[in-house]
C-alpha cells in the first residue's frame, strides 16, 4: 500500500470517527502545548535574568556593607554591620591599581515636584561612572558632571516616564524640580529602557552622591560598584579590596563582595527547579496522552474488526494492517502536535506583548523535540492495538470476534 493510499484511507477513518479523533488530537495537543509553553516561560525567565546581570558587566564587583557568606544562598540584600561604607572608602578604592572606576550608590523614595505637580519617585545618588557601568543611555541632555564624589551639585538626570508626567510635551532641559526640600536643575533625560534588575529606570531620578547625602540626611552608602581593569587576577583583586576596607574599618572584615557569577549562582536553584518542573509536567501530560491514545486505539480495533477481516480477506498482509493503525496514530499525533505548538506560540506572543522586557520564546530544539516526542508517544502506545489488529485471522474478524 502506497503512502498516499494510507493517508487517504486514514483520512476517511478519521472523518468517520470524529469524536474519537478529536479526543486523540486534544490529548496530544495538550502535551505539546505544555512542553512548549512551560519551556518558553522558563527560557524567557532565564534569559531575562542573564540579560539583567550582563548589563552589570563581568568585571564589576558590588561591595555590600555587612559580612555574609554568599556560597549556596542568596547574596545579602541589606547591610548587617554597625559600620557604614562611606565616600572616603570609595575614594580609597579608586586608588587601588586593579580598579578602573568606582560608583557609589544611595537610593531611596523621595517626593519629586515641579510647579503644582508632585509624586513619589525612586531617587538615586551616584556619580558619572554609574551610567557607563549600568549601560544607561540618554535620550537628550548629558549625564551627571565629572566632579569629586564629595562635591554637591544641584543637577539631576530623570527617567522618561517622570519627564512625561512632570513636564508633559514642554522642553525639560534646564528646568528646575524639587527633590524633598532641595531644588535641582534637569540636565538629562534617560532613554526609555523599562525595568532593570527590579528598578524602573523610566521612573527614576539620578543626582550626585554628595547631594543625595544631604537629601536623605545620611553619610552611609548603600552599595559601592567597583569596575576591575581585568578579570585575570579576580581573587587577588577581591583580597586587596577586602583588606583595604578591613584596614579602614579598624581591622574588622565587615563587607561582602558580590560578583556577577555569585548573583547568577544564587538563582541557579530557582532556574533548575523551574526546568525540572517543566520536564515533570510535560512528561506527565505526554504520558496521559499516550495512555489515552492506547485506550482509544484498542476501542477502535474492537469496533473495526469486520473492516480488518475484510481487508485481510482481500489479501492485505498483517504488516500492512499494523501500518494502517500506526500511521493513523502518527497522523493524529502530528495534527495534535502542530495545534499545541501553534497555541503555545500564540500565548507566548501575548505574554511578550504584555511583558516586553521578558524575552518569552520556546527554543527551536524544544519545539522540534516536542513534535518528535509526540510522534514517538503515538507510535509506542499504538503499537499494542496495531499488533492486535494485525494478529486477527480473517474468519474471526469477519465474525466480529473482539481482539484480545
Amino acid at each position: 500500500m502506497r503512502i498516499s493510499d494510507l493517508i487517504t484511507f486514514n483520512f476517511r477513518v478519521i472523518e468517520r470517527q470524529r469524536a474519537r479523533s478529536l479526543m486523540l488530537l486534544i490529548a496530544i495537543a495538550i502535551g505539546v502545548f505544555a512542553i512548549n509553553l512551560l519551556t518558553g516561560i522558563g527560557e524567557g525567565g532565564k534569559q531575562f535574568v542573564l540579560g539583567e546581570f550582563n548589563l552589570l558587566g563581568k568585571n564589576v564587583l558590588i561591595i555590600v556593607p555587612g559580612k555574609k557568606e554568599t556560597t549556596g544562598g542568596m547574596p545579602p540584600m541589606t547591610g548587617e554591620t554597625t559600620r557604614e561604607l562611606t565616600l572616603r572608602d570609595a575614594e580609597a578604592l579608586l586608588r587601588l591599581p586593579e580598579i578602573s572606576a568606582v560608583a557609589p550608590l544611595i537610593p531611596g523614595e523621595m517626593e519629586i515636584s515641579h510647579g503644582s505637580l508632585s509624586r513619589e519617585a525612586f531617587t538615586m545618588g551616584t556619580n558619572r561612572t554609574f551610567f557607563a557601568m549600568r549601560q544607561l543611555e540618554l535620550a537628550q541632555g548629558k549625564v551627571l558632571p565629572e566632579i569629586p564624589m564629595d562635591q554637591s551639585a544641584a543637577v539631576c538626570v530623570i527617567g522618561s516616564k517622570l519627564r512625561r508626567e512632570l513636564f508633559g510635551s514642554r522642553a525639560v532641559l534646564g528646568q528646575w524640580l524639587r527633590i524633598g526640600d532641595t531644588r535641582f536643575r534637569v540636565i538629562g533625560v534617560l532613554k526609555d529602557r523599562g525595568q532593570s534588575m527590579g528598578l524602573d529606570m523610566n521612573d527614576a531620578v539620578l543626582i550626585p552622591v554628595a547631594s543625595a547625602q544631604t537629601v536623605f540626611n545620611t553619610e552611609g552608602l548603600f552599595r559601592i560598584f567597583v569596575e576591575l581593569r581585568s578579570l585575570q587576577n579576580l581573587d587577588t583583586s577581591r583580597t586587596r579590596i577586602t583588606e583595604l576596607i578591613k584596614q579602614r574599618h579598624e581591622g574588622e572584615e565587615d563587607v561582602t563582595l558580590i560578583t556577577q557569577d555569585s548573583l547568577l549562582s544564587a538563582f541557579a536553584n530557582v532556574l533548575d527547579a523551574m526546568t525540572l518542573s517543566v520536564a515533570g509536567i510535560a512528561a506527565i501530560s505526554m504520558l496521559v496522552a499516550g495512555v489515552l491514545t492506547m485506550n482509544v486505539s484498542l476501542i477502535a480495533v474492537n469496533q473495526r474488526t469486520r473492516e480488518i477481516g475484510l481487508l485481510k480477506a482481500l489479501g492485505l498482509p498483517a504488516r500492512t494492517v499494523r501500518l494502517i493503525f500506526l500511521f493513523e496514530a502518527l497522523m493524529m499525533a502530528l495534527a495534535g502536535a502542530l495545534a499545541g505548538l501553534l497555541l503555545s506560540q500564540l500565548l507566548l506572543f501575548l505574554a511578550q506583548r504584555a511583558y516586553p522586557t521578558v524575552p518569552f520564546g520556546t527554543p527551536t530544539w524544544a519545539m522540534f523535540g516536542s513534535v518528535v516526542i509526540a510522534l514517538l508517544t503515538a507510535l509506542v502506545f499504538s503499537a499494542i492495538p496495531a499488533s492486535q489488529a494485525a494478529a486477527m485471522t480473517p474468519v474471526d474478524a469477519l465474525q466480529d470476534k473482539k481482539a484480545g
